[in-house]
């Protein structure tokens, strides 16, 4: 996928729920070409990771191919998996009680159908630069937040 950009994508919490943060790096050419990165004051781990991959996607152009990449199995199992049951049962987990979060899987399941996006799950703290870098722009947003 060598001219496809490689969207790392990180969420950290402090205390889980406590507070939170998010981040991206757009990488082309092994080059960190953008990032972002952002934190809520209440909030869970998972959501900073949705909220991570949502923000990365819609930093992007419509029309470009997008591969993301992140250690969350919850975001990427539930993104190219899971979705396919909670849509053909209305939004219900397999236990039949309602999906968590659903408010950022509807709109990371939105951006997912216009672009043309890969989903790569890699091993966290296992020394990958992009995703050691993305980790500290997160936990630096969650620990900006826990002190304002």
């Amino acid at each position: 996928m060598s001219d496809t950009l490689q969207i790392y994508t990180d969420g950290s919490c402090l205390n889980n729920p406590g507070p939170g943060g998010w981040a991206f790096c757009v990488v082309s050419g092994g080059k960190d070409v953008s990032s972002g990165y952002g934190s809520s004051a209440d909030t869970t781990n998972n959501r900073m990771e949705l909220q991570a991959a949502i923000e990365g996607l819609k930093a992007q152009p419509l029309g470009a191919s997008f591969e993301i990449v992140s250690d969350s199995n919850y975001v990427i199992k539930g993104i190219t998996e899971w979705i396919h049951g909670w849509l053909k049962r209305g939004w219900k987990n397999a236990s039949k009680k309602p999906v968590e979060n659903r408010d950022l899987w509807e709109e990371l399941h939105a951006l997912n159908c216009e672009r043309h996006v890969q989903w790569t799950w890699v091993k966290a703290h296992a020394g990958n630069t992009w995703n050691e870098h993305v980790d500290t722009l997160a936990r630096d947003a969650a620990i900006s937040q826990s002190s304002s």
